[in-house]
């Protein structure tokens, strides 16, 4: 365990001093991999809400070790930010099969760690981003449930979505792409799906959220970059399209001028923008010394 020191926020009532981390918690194997994830708690906060971190890296790279969200646990957040089988070593579904299988045990875990996961928020960026807006809106999926780990009488269900600049339908993601962008998604959506979109439809369609959207899904947050070399922005305009049509709640935060990532993405703008959106959506019984956030 490890407790890190954190200025307070003179401002918030709700900041704490220090982070207790907890590394490599295993919550499944696969195949013979042991898949685990660190655990960021306030110290002084009791029942923290859960948050669980989704990293990018074109589903082939990246890693749960860089988790951008310290901000949110000093403003009174628990956050567990998860490893999950990255596509040379398992192609997808097994990717969606792993993170569900993380809020399983993380449900199921609660009471041992001291965090409150009645309600959960899931965050990622680029690929991460994919895989959260996939996983709110796939509660049950037969293909996607998967059945690892030990907490399979627990539900998998999100409650709320922060997608960063990640892909949402990956029939239109090559068309709409730069010659750069093509450089970069072909191949790893190559190694993800086993062959280009266009040859692996079916598949295709299953991996994006953009088909899978009904009246059931969880608020989404979405932010994303007008110049995105990477990730085309027409991306989120879809599924923010498909929100609107179900009329869900769906927020669009455009940085203009934005790229694929970036400090901006993680300022004091937008960090306020997240909270915000993520104690509306996550707010259960009022917790005592915790103050909700109030807009301006």
């Amino acid at each position: 365990m490890l407790a890190l020191m954190l200025f307070v926020s003179p401002d918030r009532s709700f900041a704490v001093e220090s982070i207790q981390r907890i590394n490599d918690i295993q919550y499944a194997t696969a195949d013979g991999h042991r898949l685990l994830l660190d655990l960021y708690l306030p110290e002084s906060v009791s029942q923290p809400p859960l948050l669980v971190w989704i990293h990018g890296g074109a589903w082939r790279a990246g890693s749960k070790d860089h988790m951008p969200l310290a901000a949110l646990v000093q403003q009174g957040f628990a956050v567990a930010s998860v490893d999950y089988r990255l596509s040379p070593v398992a192609r997808f579904p097994a990717q969606i099969h792993d993170i569900k299988a993380a809020i399983r045990f993380l449900r199921g875990s609660a009471k041992k760690y001291g965090y409150d996961a009645t309600k959960i928020g899931i965050l990622g960026s680029s690929a991460g981003g994919h895989l959260v807006a996939l996983m709110g809106v796939t509660n049950r999926h037969p293909q996607l449930e998967g059945d690892l780990g030990d907490f399979d009488q627990e539900s998998s269900r999100v409650d709320a979505i922060v997608d960063y600049y990640g892909p949402t339908n990956f029939m239109t993601i090559l068309p709409q792409s730069t010659p750069h962008g093509l450089s970069v998604r072909v191949p790893a959506l190559q190694l993800l799906l086993g062959d280009r979109p266009e040859n692996m439809p079916e598949l295709a369609r299953l991996a994006s959220p953009v088909f899978h959207v009904d009246e059931q899904d969880p608020p989404l947050l979405m932010i994303h970059g007008d110049q995105d070399p990477q990730v085309p922005i027409n991306q989120s305009h879809e599924l923010h399209g498909k929100y609107k049509q179900h009329d869900l709640d769906v927020t669009f935060e455009v940085i203009h001028g934005g790229a694929h990532g970036g400090p901006q993405f993680f300022d004091a703008q937008r960090i306020q923008l997240v909270e915000a959106f993520l104690r509306k959506h996550l707010a259960t019984q009022p917790k005592t010394g915790q103050k909700a956030l109030q807009s301006n």
